[in-house]
């Protein structure tokens, strides 16, 4: 863990513009694909399309959704 220290350190001393630059860079390294959790989450999208087509679930407003997290 001293080697990720030693960069956390480092990392601190650069300006707001160069740690989030830093951040992108290693969120990035994070985000590799997957084609199964891409299969399934396009057959989830598909699957609610389809119920709300068939009538099962409704839609929702954005403003009504947001009201809960206010």
């Amino acid at each position: 863990m001293a080697t990720a220290d030693r960069i956390f350190k480092e990392a601190s001393a650069l300006s707001p513009s160069e740690k989030a630059q830093l951040i992108d860079k290693l969120i990035s390294t994070l985000d590799k694909p997957d084609k199964e959790i891409d299969e399934l989450w396009a057959k989830e999208a598909e699957d609610r399309i389809d119920a709300y087509d068939q009538g099962k679930i409704k839609a929702i407003s954005l403003e009504k959704v947001l009201q809960k997290y206010r």
